[in-house]
């Protein structure tokens, strides 16, 4: 669905024409009519809107379209992608498009979707990508890899990390990640597991304390693999000067696997433990129909 409006995007998972994983439907909500049907040579792994641009994605290939006139703009031969991982920013400014650009190693390239060319590639990890997310505004792409216990956050305009944070010791698949909203830098990220647990890191704006690693001889003689281990991950902890006030609330939405949808309210603040509470709990497999 493109934000609350009511134009959705549909693919289909069947083998009848109209249920095709290969047909891309939008469809007006209100009207109850398609308004534009697209079909592909292979499956549709994955589809992300804006105002602006639609978004296709299939194994070995990302087709881009202005969504005003369904037209086609660029198609981008990818490598291999069966998952069809991708991330999209929302913003029509800093509008990215972030696609796998290896096979066996974590790369990433980003796409500069407004002048159709790319800006960058990012080797973010050694193993291959398992999630990756742009913020809000286009600024910041946060990726996992496959290992999962280190994720990483890129600034997109010059391909420089900004933060590394340690999920945990042990491998995990990385479900998902997600952005807390910021017209300038996101304050939050988000991360769900294999672990069962969903983490939360906070981003700040002091970029020279945060980066404070060792200098001189040592700093030469430390690899930059370890230098990630020693950097403090910042794991639920508030930094001074990150949020507009003392005390800040997020709201957590998830869906477990067997089957609640819950919202948590997290509380956070300089001199208090994070505090998690329950909002709302609901079981999506026995809710009746409104």
């Amino acid at each position: 669905m493109l934000y609350s409006t009511s134009l959705l995007a549909i693919v289909g998972a069947g083998e009848q024409p109209a249920l095709s994983p290969r047909r891309l439907c939008l469809f007006n909500t209100e009207t109850g009519a398609a308004v534009k049907e697209l079909n592909f040579a292979t499956a549709i792994l994955a589809v992300r809107l804006n105002r602006k641009s639609l978004v296709v994605v299939l194994q070995d290939k990302a087709y881009i379209y202005d969504l005003n006139k369904v037209s086609i703009l660029d198609t981008i031969d990818t490598v291999p992608n069966p998952k069809g991982l991708c991330a999209f920013s929302p913003c029509q400014d800093n509008c990215y498009l972030a696609l796998p650009a290896s096979t066996d190693k974590g790369v990433v390239l980003i796409y500069n979707v407004n002048e159709l060319h790319s800006h960058c590639q990012i080797n973010a990890h050694k193993s291959p990508l398992a999630a990756m997310v742009l913020s809000s505004n286009g600024s910041h792409i946060a990726t996992a890899s496959e290992q999962g216990t280190v994720i990483r956050v890129y600034l997109v305009s010059q391909a420089s990390k900004e933060f590394s944070f340690r999920r945990g010791t042990s491998p995990a698949a990385i479900y998902s990640l997600s952005f807390g909203p910021s017209s300038q830098v996101p304050q939050l990220l988000a991360a769900t597991s294999s672990s069962g647990s969903v983490h939360i890191f906070t981003l700040g704006l002091l970029i020279t304390d945060r980066k404070k690693k060792p200098t001189g001889l040592l700093s030469a003689m430390i690899p930059g693999s370890v230098n990630d281990a020693l950097e403090p991950s910042y794991h639920h902890v508030v930094l001074q000067n990150v949020l507009p006030s003392k005390v800040k609330r997020a709201c957590i939405h998830t869906i477990t696997y067997n089957g609640y949808y819950n919202t948590y309210r997290v509380t956070l603040g300089p001199e208090i433990s994070p505090v998690w509470n329950l909002e709302r709990e609901c079981n999506l497999l026995t809710s009746p129909l409104e």
